[in-house]
């Protein structure tokens, strides 16, 4: 997946106005779990108030900072983060399946849901968290965090490559709208696949390929490019455009020609 890619981060001028955000990448022994760290920033002191929304991703994001720490597993509807002030946060952001190692079991029950670092790692998170906050800067914080993961021990699984090429395929190919089909160019029998995201992802297949449409639709309507929606909805596999913006308005709380309004200004 492209890192630099913000699908997710709806109205994405506007936020660039209000906040930093750093994407880095993990240490080579957590590379196979852990998918980037992203560190945001702002100062909105003297300023209004700033509701970021993003929309969902099949991942698992531990996030440390002033803004809303904690666990947080997949969620099916968009997330609004209300930034005021001054503040930070530092997120890890888990590949598709990277987290199931660190939870030990099936990472639907951490769908929509928002745990407290404690809640999950016990008397260690409150530690991590701590030193987390202690840290002089951004680079000793994303060090104590490294080696609070290392120590977790997270052992190796083939079934997270093969989740989170899954999941690739979804995300990069608009043409697969169907589980079957994303099934076989995965080369994965359709119910093992269903298993397997539920376990290892936390929503199913399904779920993955229409958000990822939506993702793909909103980032190209934040271009402010001219969109003939019609076959937009065709390109991505959808029956006709009413399920299209259907889908979207779901997603983005706005049909596509108003979400591009939205991002012009």
């Amino acid at each position: 997946m492209d890192p630099h890619r913000t699908n997710a981060i709806l109205n994405p001028r506007a936020g660039a106005e209000r906040f930093t955000l750093e994407r880095r990448a993990p240490g080579h022994r957590l590379a196979p779990f852990v998918e980037r760290y992203w560190i945001v920033r702002w100062d909105l002191r003297g300023q209004p108030p700033y509701a970021q929304e993003t929309l969902p991703m099949p991942c698992v994001n531990v996030v440390f900072g002033t803004h809303r720490p904690g666990v947080f597993g997949v969620a099916s509807a968009r997330f609004v983060a209300h930034l005021d002030g001054e503040g930070w946060v530092v997120g890890v952001k888990f590949r598709p399946g990277g987290f199931h190692p660190l939870w030990r079991r099936d990472v639907s029950e951490l769908t929509d849901r928002a745990l407290s670092i404690e809640d999950v790692f016990g008397a260690r998170g409150v530690a991590i968290d701590r030193a987390v906050h202690d840290a002089r800067d951004h680079d000793e914080r994303l060090v104590r965090i490294e080696a609070f993961l290392r120590a977790c021990e997270p052992a190796a699984d083939p079934r997270i490559d093969q989740v989170a090429r899954a999941v690739e395929l979804a995300e990069t190919d608009p043409r697969l709208a169907r589980v079957d089909d994303l099934a076989a160019k995965a080369e994965v029998p359709v119910r093992t696949l269903e298993r397997l995201f539920k376990a290892y992802v936390g929503v199913s297949p399904k779920w993955v390929l229409r958000r990822f449409r939506v993702h793909e639709a909103a980032a190209r309507a934040a271009t402010g490019a001219g969109i003939d929606w019609s076959a937009l909805a065709d390109e991505l596999g959808y029956a006709d455009q009413s399920h299209f913006i259907h889908d979207f308005k779901a997603q983005v709380g706005r049909t596509p020609a108003e979400y591009a309004a939205l991002c012009s200004r």
